[in-house]
C-alpha cells in the first residue's frame, strides 16, 4: 500500500464521528451577529431583526424534512423522520416550533402580523433558505438527511439563551423562551438519529470526506443568513440601502 493510498483509508466511526464534530468551529454561533447576541449587546430592533428573519428558516424546515421524506424509500427511516415535521409544524397535542417561534416574535415586540407576512425577511436569509430547501429536494435523501446535523451544535446554542438572556435582555417576556427549551430535547433526539444514518452510510473516505462538505454548506447556509442580518442590523447597510441616494 502507497502511502497516498494509506492517506485516504477509511476513517473509523469514532474518526468519523470525531472529524463531523469539529465542524462545530464554523458554526454561527460563532459569527459575530450571536456573539454580540450572547454578549446582550443587540438593540431591541436587532433582535426583533434576527426574530422576524429566523421565522423564515423555520417556516421552511418542515418542507426540506417533507421532501427528505418524499424521497426516502425506507419505511424505518421514515418513521422516525417525520416526527421532525409534527415538532416543527405542530399536531392536536403540540401547537409546534412554528407557533412557539411566533411567541418569542410576541416576546421582542413584533406583532404575530410582522412576524408571519415575512415582511421584514431579507433577501440573503431568503436566498440561503431556499438553497437549502432546494438542497434537500435534489439530493439523494441520505445526503439531505445528513445535512441536518448542524444539531449537532444546536443545544449548546440553544442553553446559552436560556441561561443568559432573562438578565441580559430582560424585557423579552418568559413566554418567548418555550421554543430553545422545545429544542433541547427534539434536537438531542434528532441527533441520535441522524447520526446513526450518517455513521451507518458513509463507509469510504471519499463518502465520508463528501459528507463533510454537505454538513460545510449546511453551515455556509446558517452562516450566510448571519452575514445578511449583520450587515442589515449592526452595520445598517439593508438591502438596497443606496438606491435612494443614487436617484
Amino acid at each position: 500500500m502507497s502511502c497516498c493510498d494509506h492517506d485516504k483509508k477509511a476513517w473509523s466511526r469514532e474518526q468519523f464521528e470525531a472529524k463531523l464534530r469539529g465542524m462545530e468551529k464554523y458554526y454561527h454561533i460563532h459569527h459575530p451577529m450571536h456573539t454580540l447576541m450572547n454578549e446582550g449587546k443587540l438593540t431591541k430592533q436587532q433582535l426583533q431583526g434576527w426574530v422576524a428573519n429566523r421565522y423564515y428558516y423555520q417556516i421552511m424546515i418542515p418542507i426540506k424534512d417533507a421532501n427528505i421524506l418524499a424521497n426516502c424509500p425506507d419505511r424505518k427511516t421514515r418513521a422516525k423522520w417525520i416526527q421532525r415535521i409534527l415538532d416543527h409544524d405542530g399536531s392536536p397535542d403540540d401547537p409546534g416550533g412554528i407557533e412557539a417561534w411566533i411567541q418569542l416574535g410576541l416576546a421582542v415586540g413584533l406583532s404575530r402580523e410582522e412576524i408571519t407576512s415575512q415582511k421584514h425577511v431579507l433577501p440573503g436569509v431568503r436566498f440561503a433558505v431556499d438553497a437549502y430547501v432546494n438542497f434537500a429536494r435534489r439530493a439523494d435523501w441520505h445526503e439531505a438527511a445528513s445535512s441536518s446535523l448542524t444539531e449537532l451544535f444546536a443545544p449548546k446554542i440553544h442553553q446559552q439563551r436560556l441561561d443568559n438572556w432573562p438578565e441580559l435582555y430582560p424585557w423579552v417576556e418568559d413566554e418567548g423562551y418555550t421554543y430553545f427549551r422545545k429544542r433541547l430535547s427534539e434536537a438531542r433526539r434528532d441527533v441520535e438519529h441522524g447520526l446513526e444514518l450518517t455513521l451507518d452510510w458513509y463507509k469510504t473516505r471519499e463518502q465520508q470526506e463528501r459528507m463533510l462538505d454537505i454538513l460545510k454548506f449546511k453551515l455556509d447556509v446558517l452562516w450566510s443568513m448571519a452575514d445578511a442580518m449583520y450587515l442589515a442590523y449592526i452595520v445598517e447597510m439593508p438591502p438596497y440601502f443606496n438606491i435612494d441616494r443614487q436617484a
